[in-house]
């Protein structure tokens, strides 16, 4: 069974660059921007309120996660709303970091951090699964998994990154499955959820080289033309042909910085009949030629040489049969 949510996820590649134990106790309040890389947060016990860009806030209680992407400024606070900005303290204890009274009793306790994505098509991926702020409630499983995060994190022991990224991968996972379904924002994950657009979906990460139309994907999904399309909009978020584009250059991006073959050998891969028209289609998307992001970002990117024939490099499956 061809499964495109697994297809995205194996591209993000996730790490840990940072993490910690924090706790609040009184009144206190965080304002952080949230730059490069995505934030998240468990809540291991007690509760705190949290803003993204200024909207409603949002309660999170023990055992909640939350994963807020990049480009989001957050508001972090306790329950009666915390001291005006700028007025929250903070102090470095022992194993944590609190906010608010550094000898009180805490109010909430949480580990934070930010995750960080090998693959330069992060935010596109992101926003492919769900592009808004993740919030997942009440699954113990997932304050256990940060737990076992943290502590892999700390500890230097024997395959200690192999098992890191495992455990990253089984996180950023299962918060997204559990975030899934029709109450979700517009995203991949919804799509799925939805049996007639999950079979145009299917049919898209299968063969990402067919010349795919809208009409052809709407008979997959056994829907008219317009039916699909105006569907596919409004749970996937993008329009059919944008979400193809969309998911070819990620593939394309990840081909290029792996060295894969060369350019002729990437765009036929990815559905397009010469090097010629996928150049201009790459750039266009992109904003810089493929031969260029080859040498900024490629691994071996002597070997994607524009014009070579180079032979079809085989991809490793990820598909069942």
């Amino acid at each position: 069974m061809i499964d495109p949510f697994a297809d995205v996820v194996a591209l993000l590649q996730p790490s840990l660059p940072f993490s910690k134990q924090a706790s609040g106790a009184a009144s206190w309040r965080i304002d952080v921007s949230v730059a490069a890389d995505p934030l998240f947060c468990a809540i291991m016990e007690g509760a705190v309120l949290l803003s993204a860009d200024g909207r409603s806030r949002l309660l999170l209680e023990q055992n909640d996660f939350v994963l807020v992407p990049a480009a989001r400024h957050i508001t972090m606070s306790s329950l009666d709303g915390g001291p005006p900005k700028g007025q929250s303290v903070h102090t470095t204890l022992d194993d944590e970091v609190r906010h608010g009274d550094p000898e009180g009793p805490a109010n909430v306790r949480m580990l934070a951090g930010r995750l960080a994505f090998g693959s330069p098509d992060a935010g596109l991926l992101l926003s492919l699964l769900l592009p808004d702020v993740i919030h997942v409630r009440g699954l113990a499983r997932i304050a256990t998994l940060v737990q076992l995060v943290r502590n892999e994190a700390q500890d230097e022991r024997p395959a200690r990154e192999m098992v890191l990224g495992r455990l990253l991968d089984v996180l950023l996972i299962e918060a997204l499955r559990a975030a899934s379904g029709t109450a979700a924002h517009p995203g991949l994950l919804r799509g799925l959820a939805d049996a007639r657009l999950a079979s145009a979906i299917r049919c898209i990460h299968a063969d990402p080289r067919r010349r795919w139309t809208v009409t052809q994907l709407a008979r997959e999904a056994s829907l008219s033309r317009s039916v699909f399309f105006d569907r596919f909009h409004k749970e996937v978020g993008l329009p059919p042909m944008e979400y193809l584009l969309s998911w070819r250059m990620a593939l394309a991006r990840d081909m290029l910085r792996r060295g894969e073959g060369s350019v002729k050998a990437v765009a036929e891969t990815v559905g397009y009949g010469s090097a010629s028209s996928f150049s201009v289609a790459f750039t266009r998307f992109v904003g810089i030629p493929p031969m260029q992001f080859a040498r900024q970002h490629g691994r071996a990117a002597g070997s994607a040489r524009e014009g070579a024939d180079g032979g079809m490099p085989e991809r490793p499956s990820r598909r069942g049969s």
